[in-house]
């Protein structure tokens, strides 16, 4: 059964412990600015917790080990809710990518400033959780359908451009399976994660290391 998953057996644990947080953050994020900005729908439906529960995806969260990429419960969000829809609808979509940084940021400061004496597992799980909720800031702010980058440029360009855009949303998914599942991922997605994700935790540890 091992060689069809993408970590190892034994990095399961670690890697799972990761995901629930970096998930349930990451959906919280959403839930809590949609309703700081005037929508409860989020709310309404028990999403502003910080509870796993309502968050986690089992799908979505099982195909992390298997193909290396999932995805969480998507947060309800009404955007006519908001004062201003567009500006409402970018800053909840980017919440969520920036949470997952803030956490990587904060991990990163514990692991490089205080894990001198950290037990080897622990300092193997501050290194998961740097690197994973790099990859879904990273990941998530690419402008494909379903992530929050799509979402975001769909409020910033002209209401007409974004009624087309919702024309072939129903095909955005599945280019954007065929781009993550397939070997086209290699030639289009994979290079700017491979290229992006190690950026930007070298130099969350580099401004760390700076400190000391």
């Amino acid at each position: 059964m091992e060689r069809f998953l993408r970590f190892d057996i034994e990095q399961i644990p670690l890697i799972a412990a990761v995901l629930i947080i970096a998930f349930t953050v990451h959906e919280f994020a959403h839930a809590y600015t949609a309703y700081k900005l005037g929508d409860t729908t989020a709310k309404d439906q028990g999403r502003l917790t910080l509870n796993p529960i309502q968050h986690l995806d089992p799908i979505g969260t099982l195909l992390i080990f298997i193909f290396g990429f999932g995805w969480a419960r998507p947060v309800p969000v009404k955007r006519r809710n908001f004062k201003n829809p567009r500006l409402g609808g970018i800053i909840v979509s980017l919440m969520g990518p920036l949470s997952n940084f803030a956490l990587a940021v904060i991990g990163t400061g514990i692991l490089v400033l205080f894990s001198a004496n950290f037990p080897p597992m622990l300092v193997e799980f501050l290194l998961w959780f740097n690197y994973f909720n790099v990859l879904l800031f990273v990941f998530n702010l690419l402008p494909l359908q379903p992530l929050d980058g799509y979402r975001i440029l769909e409020d910033l360009v002209s209401p007409s451009v974004r009624a087309k855009m919702t024309q072939y949303e129903q095909y955005g998914s599945l280019v954007f399976l065929i781009l993550v599942i397939t070997p086209l991922g290699s030639y289009t997605i994979y290079p700017i994660l491979n290229t992006v994700i190690p950026y930007f935790v070298s130099n969350l540890q580099n401004m760390f290391l700076s400190l000391l």
